[in-house]
Protein backbone atom coordinates (compact mmCIF):
# COMPACT_ATOMS: atom_id res chain seq x y z
CA UNK A 1 0.00 0.00 0.00
CA UNK A 2 1.19 3.82 -0.72
CA UNK A 3 0.08 6.54 0.32
CA UNK A 4 -1.69 9.93 -1.54
CA UNK A 5 1.80 11.56 -1.06
CA UNK A 6 4.14 8.42 -2.43
CA UNK A 7 1.37 7.81 -5.41
CA UNK A 8 1.82 11.62 -6.21
CA UNK A 9 5.35 11.15 -5.89
CA UNK A 10 5.89 8.13 -8.00
CA UNK A 11 3.62 9.64 -10.56
CA UNK A 12 4.05 12.80 -10.93
CA UNK A 13 0.35 13.82 -10.80
CA UNK A 14 -0.60 16.25 -8.00
CA UNK A 15 -1.88 15.13 -4.23
CA UNK A 16 -4.68 17.80 -5.14
CA UNK A 17 -5.64 15.94 -8.81
CA UNK A 18 -5.43 12.48 -6.66
CA UNK A 19 -7.82 13.76 -4.24
CA UNK A 20 -10.06 15.13 -6.86
CA UNK A 21 -10.37 12.05 -8.79
CA UNK A 22 -11.41 10.52 -5.30
CA UNK A 23 -14.21 12.93 -4.94
CA UNK A 24 -15.67 11.93 -8.18
CA UNK A 25 -15.01 8.65 -8.21
CA UNK A 26 -12.42 8.07 -10.59
CA UNK A 27 -9.77 7.00 -8.56
CA UNK A 28 -10.90 5.96 -5.22
CA UNK A 29 -8.13 4.54 -2.81
CA UNK A 30 -7.70 1.16 -2.13
CA UNK A 31 -8.48 1.71 1.41
CA UNK A 32 -8.38 4.61 4.42
CA UNK A 33 -6.60 4.67 7.27
CA UNK A 34 -8.15 5.08 10.87
CA UNK A 35 -7.28 8.09 10.66
CA UNK A 36 -8.94 8.85 7.53
CA UNK A 37 -5.45 8.94 5.00
CA UNK A 38 -5.78 7.78 1.14
CA UNK A 39 -3.92 4.30 0.67
CA UNK A 40 -3.87 2.97 -2.90
CA UNK A 41 -2.45 -0.63 -3.84
CA UNK A 42 -1.33 -1.89 -7.15
CA UNK A 43 -5.03 -2.24 -8.87
CA UNK A 44 -5.17 1.66 -8.41
CA UNK A 45 -2.13 2.31 -9.57
CA UNK A 46 -3.09 0.15 -12.63
CA UNK A 47 -6.07 2.03 -13.51
CA UNK A 48 -4.11 5.33 -12.59
CA UNK A 49 -2.16 4.41 -15.23
CA UNK A 50 -5.12 3.90 -17.64
CA UNK A 51 -6.75 7.24 -17.00
CA UNK A 52 -3.13 8.95 -17.85
CA UNK A 53 -2.87 6.70 -20.81
CA UNK A 54 -6.66 8.20 -21.78
CA UNK A 55 -5.93 11.84 -21.40
CA UNK A 56 -3.06 11.57 -24.13
CA UNK A 57 -6.09 10.12 -26.17
CA UNK A 58 -7.71 13.48 -25.35
CA UNK A 59 -10.26 11.91 -23.72
CA UNK A 60 -12.33 14.03 -20.93
CA UNK A 61 -12.38 12.52 -17.25
CA UNK A 62 -15.88 11.73 -17.59
CA UNK A 63 -15.35 9.70 -20.60
CA UNK A 64 -12.32 7.78 -18.94
CA UNK A 65 -14.80 7.43 -16.13
CA UNK A 66 -17.39 5.75 -18.19
CA UNK A 67 -14.72 3.60 -19.93
CA UNK A 68 -13.12 2.31 -17.07
CA UNK A 69 -16.20 1.51 -15.50
CA UNK A 70 -17.81 -0.61 -18.69
CA UNK A 71 -18.34 -4.19 -17.75
CA UNK A 72 -16.72 -4.31 -21.29
CA UNK A 73 -13.79 -2.49 -20.97
CA UNK A 74 -10.95 -4.45 -22.48
CA UNK A 75 -7.81 -3.53 -21.66
CA UNK A 76 -5.53 -4.83 -24.19
CA UNK A 77 -7.55 -3.25 -26.79
CA UNK A 78 -6.98 0.01 -24.81
CA UNK A 79 -3.40 -0.21 -24.67
CA UNK A 80 -3.48 -1.05 -28.42
CA UNK A 81 -5.09 2.65 -28.94
CA UNK A 82 -2.81 4.40 -26.59
CA UNK A 83 0.25 3.10 -28.31
CA UNK A 84 -1.05 4.15 -31.72
CA UNK A 85 -1.81 7.65 -30.55
CA UNK A 86 1.69 8.25 -28.65
CA UNK A 87 3.71 6.63 -31.74
CA UNK A 88 1.48 9.63 -34.07
CA UNK A 89 2.82 12.40 -30.98
CA UNK A 90 6.16 10.75 -31.17
CA UNK A 91 6.25 11.48 -35.11
CA UNK A 92 4.74 14.69 -34.62
CA UNK A 93 7.42 16.24 -32.06
CA UNK A 94 10.45 14.61 -33.97
CA UNK A 95 8.78 16.75 -37.30
CA UNK A 96 8.75 19.84 -35.29
CA UNK A 97 12.39 19.42 -34.07
CA UNK A 98 13.68 19.01 -37.50
CA UNK A 99 11.97 21.62 -38.81
CA UNK A 100 13.45 24.37 -35.45
CA UNK A 101 16.85 23.05 -36.26
CA UNK A 102 16.60 23.65 -40.18
CA UNK A 103 15.67 27.26 -38.71
CA UNK A 104 18.53 27.41 -36.34
CA UNK A 105 21.36 25.79 -38.69
CA UNK A 106 20.13 27.69 -41.97
CA UNK A 107 19.62 31.18 -40.19
CA UNK A 108 16.75 31.65 -42.86
CA UNK A 109 13.08 31.89 -42.36
CA UNK A 110 11.18 28.46 -43.69
CA UNK A 111 7.31 29.08 -44.18
CA UNK A 112 6.58 25.81 -43.48
CA UNK A 113 3.58 24.99 -40.67
CA UNK A 114 2.53 21.80 -42.16
CA UNK A 115 3.93 20.29 -39.09
CA UNK A 116 2.05 21.78 -36.68
CA UNK A 117 -1.30 20.57 -37.92
CA UNK A 118 -2.01 17.52 -35.02
CA UNK A 119 -5.22 17.10 -37.97
CA UNK A 120 -4.33 13.15 -37.45
CA UNK A 121 -4.02 12.69 -34.02
CA UNK A 122 -7.20 14.44 -33.28
CA UNK A 123 -9.16 12.06 -36.14
CA UNK A 124 -7.78 9.07 -34.54
CA UNK A 125 -8.59 10.32 -31.08
CA UNK A 126 -12.33 10.77 -32.38
CA UNK A 127 -11.99 7.01 -33.94
CA UNK A 128 -10.97 6.13 -31.14
CA UNK A 129 -13.95 7.60 -28.79
CA UNK A 130 -16.53 6.32 -31.31
CA UNK A 131 -14.90 2.70 -30.82
CA UNK A 132 -16.09 2.90 -26.71
CA UNK A 133 -18.53 4.80 -27.14
CA UNK A 134 -20.47 2.98 -29.86
CA UNK A 135 -23.58 1.76 -27.33
CA UNK A 136 -26.67 4.54 -26.86
CA UNK A 137 -25.81 4.40 -23.10
CA UNK A 138 -22.42 6.16 -24.27
CA UNK A 139 -23.95 8.47 -26.14
CA UNK A 140 -26.78 9.87 -23.86
CA UNK A 141 -24.09 9.85 -20.96
CA UNK A 142 -22.26 12.10 -23.14
CA UNK A 143 -25.06 14.27 -24.29
CA UNK A 144 -26.03 14.97 -20.34
CA UNK A 145 -22.74 15.59 -19.34
CA UNK A 146 -21.55 17.65 -22.09
CA UNK A 147 -23.12 20.81 -20.49
CA UNK A 148 -22.52 20.19 -16.76
CA UNK A 149 -20.24 22.11 -14.15
CA UNK A 150 -18.08 20.03 -12.21
CA UNK A 151 -19.94 20.82 -9.19
CA UNK A 152 -23.42 19.68 -11.32
CA UNK A 153 -20.74 16.69 -11.93
CA UNK A 154 -20.16 16.13 -7.84
CA UNK A 155 -23.96 16.38 -7.45
CA UNK A 156 -24.69 13.58 -9.38
CA UNK A 157 -22.07 11.44 -8.04
CA UNK A 158 -23.68 12.56 -4.51
CA UNK A 159 -26.94 11.97 -5.24
CA UNK A 160 -25.88 7.97 -6.66
CA UNK A 161 -24.05 7.56 -3.50
CA UNK A 162 -27.28 8.76 -0.98
CA UNK A 163 -29.26 5.76 -2.61
CA UNK A 164 -26.42 3.96 -1.65
CA UNK A 165 -26.13 5.19 1.94
CA UNK A 166 -30.29 4.34 2.02
CA UNK A 167 -29.53 0.60 0.63
CA UNK A 168 -27.47 0.95 3.88
CA UNK A 169 -30.28 1.06 6.10
CA UNK A 170 -32.83 -2.08 4.13
CA UNK A 171 -29.90 -4.34 4.65
CA UNK A 172 -31.45 -6.26 7.59
CA UNK A 173 -34.77 -6.64 5.44
CA UNK A 174 -35.23 -8.99 2.70
CA UNK A 175 -33.97 -8.43 -0.75
CA UNK A 176 -36.87 -8.86 -2.21
CA UNK A 177 -39.15 -7.09 0.01
CA UNK A 178 -41.69 -4.42 -1.48
CA UNK A 179 -39.46 -1.61 0.13
CA UNK A 180 -36.22 -2.88 -1.37
CA UNK A 181 -37.90 -3.14 -4.68
CA UNK A 182 -38.87 0.13 -3.92
CA UNK A 183 -35.44 1.35 -3.55
CA UNK A 184 -33.66 -0.65 -6.71
CA UNK A 185 -36.19 1.55 -8.46
CA UNK A 186 -34.84 4.62 -7.16
CA UNK A 187 -31.18 3.62 -8.01
CA UNK A 188 -32.28 2.88 -11.63
CA UNK A 189 -34.58 6.20 -12.09
CA UNK A 190 -31.12 8.16 -10.48
CA UNK A 191 -28.72 6.32 -12.73
CA UNK A 192 -31.35 6.90 -15.63
CA UNK A 193 -31.47 10.82 -15.06
CA UNK A 194 -27.79 11.46 -14.30
CA UNK A 195 -26.43 9.53 -17.05
CA UNK A 196 -28.16 6.94 -19.29
CA UNK A 197 -31.25 5.56 -19.86
CA UNK A 198 -30.85 2.50 -17.36
CA UNK A 199 -32.19 -1.00 -18.27
CA UNK A 200 -32.54 -3.99 -16.28
CA UNK A 201 -29.98 -5.57 -18.38
CA UNK A 202 -27.69 -2.78 -17.89
CA UNK A 203 -28.54 -2.64 -13.97
CA UNK A 204 -27.85 -6.01 -13.17
CA UNK A 205 -24.28 -5.31 -14.84
CA UNK A 206 -23.64 -2.37 -13.09
CA UNK A 207 -24.44 -4.13 -9.54
CA UNK A 208 -22.33 -7.18 -9.86
CA UNK A 209 -19.37 -4.52 -11.11
CA UNK A 210 -19.98 -2.55 -7.72
CA UNK A 211 -18.91 -5.85 -5.55
CA UNK A 212 -15.68 -5.47 -7.07
CA UNK A 213 -13.04 -4.00 -4.33
CA UNK A 214 -12.84 -0.53 -6.31
CA UNK A 215 -16.81 -0.20 -5.87
CA UNK A 216 -17.37 -2.12 -2.74
CA UNK A 217 -15.56 0.05 -0.04
CA UNK A 218 -17.01 3.20 -1.55
CA UNK A 219 -20.98 1.76 -1.74
CA UNK A 220 -20.13 0.09 1.77
CA UNK A 221 -18.52 3.34 2.75
CA UNK A 222 -21.53 5.39 2.42
CA UNK A 223 -23.68 2.67 3.46
CA UNK A 224 -22.09 0.42 6.06
CA UNK A 225 -19.96 -2.95 5.53
CA UNK A 226 -21.89 -5.13 3.26
CA UNK A 227 -24.30 -2.62 1.46
CA UNK A 228 -22.61 -3.68 -2.09
CA UNK A 229 -23.58 -7.30 -1.90
CA UNK A 230 -27.24 -6.28 -0.42
CA UNK A 231 -27.49 -3.88 -3.63
CA UNK A 232 -26.62 -6.58 -6.26
CA UNK A 233 -28.63 -9.28 -4.51
CA UNK A 234 -31.47 -6.95 -4.64
CA UNK A 235 -31.05 -6.04 -7.91
CA UNK A 236 -30.85 -9.57 -8.94
CA UNK A 237 -33.94 -10.19 -7.24
CA UNK A 238 -35.70 -6.89 -8.83
CA UNK A 239 -34.11 -8.24 -12.51
CA UNK A 240 -35.78 -11.96 -12.46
Amino acid sequence: MRTVNEISKLTGVSIRTLQYYDKIGLLPPSQRTEAGYRLYDDTALERLQQILLFRELEFSLDEIGVILDSPDFDRNKALEQQIELLTLKKQRLETIIKLAREIKEKGEKIMDFEVFDNKTIKEYAERAKAEWGGTKEYAEYEKKSSDRSEQEETAAANELMSVFAEFGKLRDKSADSDEVRAQVEKLQSVITKNYYHCTNEMLASLAQMYTTDEFRKNIDKAGGEGTAEFVNRAVAEYCK
